[in-house]
């Protein structure tokens, strides 16, 4: 069993923000300790808050009141609500809060159910129950409650290389796994364009637009995300950059772009794409043997069928290139007039005189990314491919397994910026990824965690 402790001094933004989702049948009130609870499982949000600051003395010197406490048992063990609510009380009675009012509830709106407990942490004398050694003390009491209700014994566990990023499931909860997905592509790959972005996110069914504009005089630039099924087809309303979270932002994607101009070396795609083309015979062939070395072409077509764009996704590397970053003979031009007319381009050997370790110099002109009218929709190119948004859907039955089998020593020289090398992610790293992720509840610990480092620098003078 995993807990998370946060502590915080907005007592009823705790409330509501587990009320709320209670309420809307995402879960329900297991049990309370000296606050009114009806038996219905639901929440009268204004009702706990007056309680609640019954208990609050009127003068403290405890800047955060507070405890938010999540425990979340391993997914594989399947416990009643009376489970979770013995786990709760004998947690809480062994990290000497058994006395303060608090709060259960279960939470049902991922796979992985888990309970919240908010508390108070302040005595009516005005004392604050000391947090001193908390994470220490309250993993002894997790694995100590773990032997006695025989329960799977569950650690944090790092995002690695080799966990695989799905595709978005129609009969789940889509905004968390767009913003799942999202958050895992942009840790793990490198772009330069939003074209190229695209590219990857289209082989998990989604799409990303860029939205610009002016409201009330000032201009904003955004990101707009789409989930869409296997024909490219949108399957939700869309999701602002905002709803997801700031990894998903504009600023967030253009520094990642800015970034990745510095420590993309495309010498190794280049060297792998020139092999697969050399041995092949043509379209088909071509797309095979590059799935053979892990490398998914991403296809853009007009209307008439005609390619107008190429993207190459190497997974080895983690690199997103278009054709014409790699040179012209792996352009969008030159791969239609071989698949149409026959005529294979020249292949290029790669030059390997330049110092390892550092980029080579990208001297082809960028083809740009711009999608062509109507492009948007969904288009089936001559072997039966889907273009999602302009990007596609080449290879998604392996979309499952795009990050595997990859070493730590590849994921790591893909990925040599600090910035884009994060071994951890918060919400990320309990059990697993996927349907396991709640991004609402990152978003929530996020908010706390801002409040806490606001109150710590003290006012602007």
């Amino acid at each position: 069993m995993v807990a998370k402790i946060s502590l915080g001094n907005s007592l009823y933004g705790a409330i509501c923000y587990n009320g709320e989702k209670i309420n809307k049948e995402k879960g329900r009130l297991l049990d309370t300790n000296k606050i009114y609870n009806d038996g219905s499982g639901t929440v009268n949000i204004h009702r706990v808050y007056k309680d609640f600051m019954r208990w609050m003395p009127s003068h403290t010197k405890t800047e955060r009141p507070m405890m938010h406490i999540s425990l979340n048992p391993h997914p594989d063990d399947r416990l009643s609500d009376t489970d979770y609510t013995a786990l709760a009380h004998e947690y809480m009675q062994k990290m000497g809060l058994g006395d303060m009012p608090y709060l259960i509830f279960k939470h049902m709106d991922i796979d992985r159910h888990h309970i919240h407990i908010v508390a108070l942490r302040v005595g009516t004398d005005g004392k604050a129950v000391s947090d001193r050694n908390n994470f220490y003390r309250s993993k002894d009491i997790c694995r100590e409650l773990e032997r006695k209700y025989n329960l799977h014994t569950a650690e944090r566990q790092r995002i690695t290389p080799d966990m695989p990023i799905r595709k978005i499931d129609p009969s789940g909860d889509i905004k968390r796994q767009v913003a799942n997905t999202v958050k895992m592509v942009g840790m793990r790959y490198k772009f330069q364009t939003i074209g190229e972005y695209n590219a990857i996110l289209g082989l998990y069914n989604i799409r990303c637009e860029q939205t610009d504009g002016r409201v009330n005089g000032r201009e904003y630039h955004g990101l707009v995300y789409f989930a869409t099924d296997d024909n490219g087809n949108t399957i939700a309303s869309p999701f602002k950059a905002s709803r997801l979270g700031k990894f998903a932002s504009r600023a967030a994607i253009d520094g990642r772009m800015e970034r990745a101009k510095d420590h993309i070396d495309i010498r190794p795609t280049k060297q792998a794409v020139s092999e697969a083309m050399a041995e092949s015979s043509g379209k088909d062939d071509f797309i095979a043997k590059l799935k053979e070395r892990n490398i998914d072409l991403v296809l853009r077509h007009t209307d008439t069928g005609r390619i107008y764009g190429a993207t190459f996704i190497d997974h080895n590397t983690r690199t997103v290139l278009n054709g014409s970053r790699l040179g012209r003979q792996f352009s969008a031009n030159a791969l239609e007039q071989w698949f149409t007319a026959g005529e294979r381009p020249s292949v290029v050997p790669v030059q390997t005189n330049t110092e390892p370790g550092q980029p080579q110099p990208d001297t082809q002109q960028s083809q740009p990314d711009t999608q062509q009218p109507g492009s948007g929709n969904s288009q089936s190119n001559p072997t039966g491919q889907q273009t999602v948004g302009g990007a596609s859907a080449s290879g998604t039955s392996q979309g499952q397994q795009h990050g595997q089998g990859q070493s730590q020593r590849q994921f790591r020289q893909g990925n040599t910026s600090s910035d884009d090398y994060m071994p951890t992610i918060p919400g990320l790293d309990l059990f697993h990824t996927g349907p396991g992720f709640d991004a609402e509840e990152e978003a929530f610990y996020r908010a706390m965690q801002r409040r806490k480092k606001k109150k710590r620098r003290g006012p602007k003078l």
